[in-house]
């Protein structure tokens, strides 16, 4: 698919709005813990926030542990066999493998379902297989916008192994953007005007900052689903 790069511009002070949480494991995640009781959406200004809050979800806990080692065992093998990259044929992606997967066992096709039947109208058209893209330690995904021939209005992502931030900037403003606490086993979701009028992008671990405190960047998975263009 298509990346559309666009120029990222860091700004201001931030507006904070809460995302959902789905309580579904007894341990955290990533040590994030004081985090994710506050904010997990901060952004330029508080109208943003609130005008974007349901275009720009996280849904914590999405996942339990044992639904996040049914995935990675069912990834790992076929990653493994992969190196990671370092140059992208678009410049959008640094230290990456990735891979599509039409076919899941049992448990994760479950998880998979739920994925979709949350972050998708029902009967929307949806992009066959899944897309799955695994950044190493020092990778990271560069401001971009998926590609309107191939994917409609929402993208909807696992994230595995790691915490992580999303930044959203306005294509056409870049003093108006969002950061998206991303915990580890959470759910995104990008719809409408967030998913077509905002680049999106992971930060490096180095950059990888959220209301002052550091959010370490492992490597990280992620698991993400499409629908098809209308």
């Amino acid at each position: 698919m298509k990346l559309l790069l666009a120029a990222l511009r860091q700004t201001h002070k931030a507006a904070v709005h809460t995302g959902q949480r789905r309580r579904r494991s007894s341990r955290g995640g990533g040590g994030l813990v004081a985090l994710r009781e506050e904010a997990l959406v901060v952004g330029s200004s508080q109208e943003l926030v609130r005008r974007l809050g349901s275009q720009a979800e996280v849904r914590t806990g999405f996942i339990t542990e044992e639904e996040e080692d049914a995935l990675l065992r069912e990834l790992e093998p076929g990653l493994k066999k992969k190196r990671y990259e370092f140059d992208h044929w678009d410049d959008a992606i640094h230290g990456y493998r990735e891979t599509e997967r039409a076919r899941w066992g049992s448990a994760c096709e479950e998880v998979i379902r739920r994925v979709r039947s949350t972050a998708f109208p029902e009967g929307s058209p949806l992009l066959g297989p899944v897309h799955v893209l695994d950044l190493d330690k020092t990778g990271y995904i560069k401001p971009h916008i998926d590609s309107v021939k191939f994917c409609g209005s929402t993208i909807a992502g696992l994230s595995l192994l790691s915490d992580s931030i999303m930044r959203l900037v306005k294509e056409d403003s870049t003093d108006e953007w969002m950061d998206l606490l991303l915990p580890r086993r959470s759910l995104y979701i990008l719809r409408d005007q967030a998913r077509y009028n905002f680049t999106h992008q992971i930060l490096k671990d180095e950059e990888s900052v959220f209301k002052g405190r550091k959010v370490p960047r492992l490597r990280r998975i992620s698991v993400i689903c499409r629908n098809l263009p209308g």
